[in-house]
């Protein structure tokens, strides 16, 4: 028997509800409660033994705690259901309509909503959609193939215990963990802003060669001494939501990797300052009287160096790749976000938004917990 319970909230339902069914004998198989705006909706399956009338004091209790209870004979529950989807949507406001278009391609595409729970609603609207389904490949496209008009976020993955393993986070630097290319700052001491920018700009869409884009900026800043280095990395903006984002993560367990195209003088202040567990960059050389020469010292840290540093810092904390998580902007990422079990391209380069498994266009950082599945209620401030 299916009981549905509907009215407004107050302690000692649930229990009242279940010392009922206990006093008659009954056995619960299945149980789900949800409360919105303090109005209750629970919904029990019963069994209830041969020659046992509960219904008479279940309506009694109802009654008695001014809730509707009816009733429905239903056959056997089933005790699993299939692995699903799940579907984050998350924007500055997301609009009924939008919600609407993502539920009616659910259905078309074969598929049905076993649960909507809202996330968030600051800094950005995200609701999460549990979603069901005997082909989850064509849902997932379906569904992607329907967020591209939309002025919201979706983000499609795989629903299933991996979600609620500790993960790792690693993530690009420059435009993502923070607003600025660690570079041009650097430029702009030297007098060479303008010059390193459209240099970096073709680098990150995808037009030049990383290592050897960087030798080219790198060289415009020989000279530099070390006070110029300290004016640069205080200029620094976090992006919002950034303390927020890598405090939550240690909340939750989770590891944490920055790996950046940039270099170390503005990484392991990073890394101290947000209590992140790795950092990778390049090291800028020095000469003896203390500049930069205008070089870097040692192996360059382009894509593919991404994507090794990613699978090097996976094994060492022994999490496997389908649980790690990739966060970039440029095309220097592509490798690391492929690497990775979920790559999310943050207000990324077109290239990057195309290849990466979703994306996230508001500007809070704090925002990718969401795709993660945490609520709002359980982020930490720093």
């Amino acid at each position: 028997m299916l009981v549905r319970v509907n009215g407004p909230d107050q302690p000692g339902i649930l229990a009242g509800l279940l010392d009922h069914l206990a006093r008659g004998g009954a056995g619960v198989d299945d149980i789900e409660q949800i409360t919105i705006r303090n109005m209750l909706n629970l919904t029990l399956v019963v069994r209830v033994p041969p020659g046992k009338d509960i219904l008479r004091n279940l309506l009694l209790f109802g009654w008695e705690a001014k809730v509707d209870i009816d009733f429905e004979m239903v056959d056997d529950v089933p005790s699993s259901r299939p692995r699903g989807l799940v579907v984050t949507v998350l924007g500055s406001d997301v609009e009924p309509a939008e919600l609407a278009t993502l539920a009616t391609t659910i259905s078309q595409a074969g598929g049905n909503v076993v649960r909507i729970v809202r996330l968030a609603r600051q800094p950005v609207m995200a609701y999460e959609f549990v979603v069901a389904g005997d082909d989850p490949t064509k849902l997932r496209d379906a569904l992607l193939a329907a967020a591209q008009p939309m002025r919201c976020d979706v983000a499609v993955h795989t629903e299933g215990l991996g979600r609620r393993a500790t993960r790792l986070i690693v993530m690009d630097v420059d435009s993502t963990l923070i607003q600025d290319e660690v570079i041009e700052l650097l430029a702009a001491e030297a007098g060479h802003v303008d010059q390193v920018r459209a240099i970096t700009d073709r680098a990150m869409a995808g037009e030049l060669d990383f290592a050897e884009s960087l030798s080219e900026r790198v060289a415009l800043l020989a000279g530099l001494d070390r006070a110029a280095v300290r004016r640069a990395r205080t200029s620094m903006r976090l992006t919002p939501g950034a303390e927020v984002f890598t405090s939550t993560l240690r909340k939750l367990g989770y590891r944490s990797a920055i790996v950046s195209g940039g270099f170390t003088e503005f990484t392991d202040q990073l890394r101290d300052q947000l209590g992140i567990d790795h950092a990778f960059a390049n090291r800028l050389e020095w000469d003896a009287d203390g500049r930069l020469t205008g070089r870097i010292a040692g192996p360059v840290v382009d894509r593919a160096a991404k994507a090794d540093l990613l699978r090097q810092v996976a094994g060492a904390e022994g999490v496997p790749l389908d649980q790690v998580v990739a966060v970039g902007d440029g095309a220097n990422d592509l490798d690391m976000l492929n690497a990775a079990g979920l790559g999310i391209a943050f207000n990324a380069k077109p290239v990057v938004a195309d290849a990466a498994d979703t994306t996230v266009t508001v500007p809070y950082l704090d925002a990718i917990l969401f795709v993660l599945g945490v609520r709002s209620e359980d982020i930490t401030q720093p």
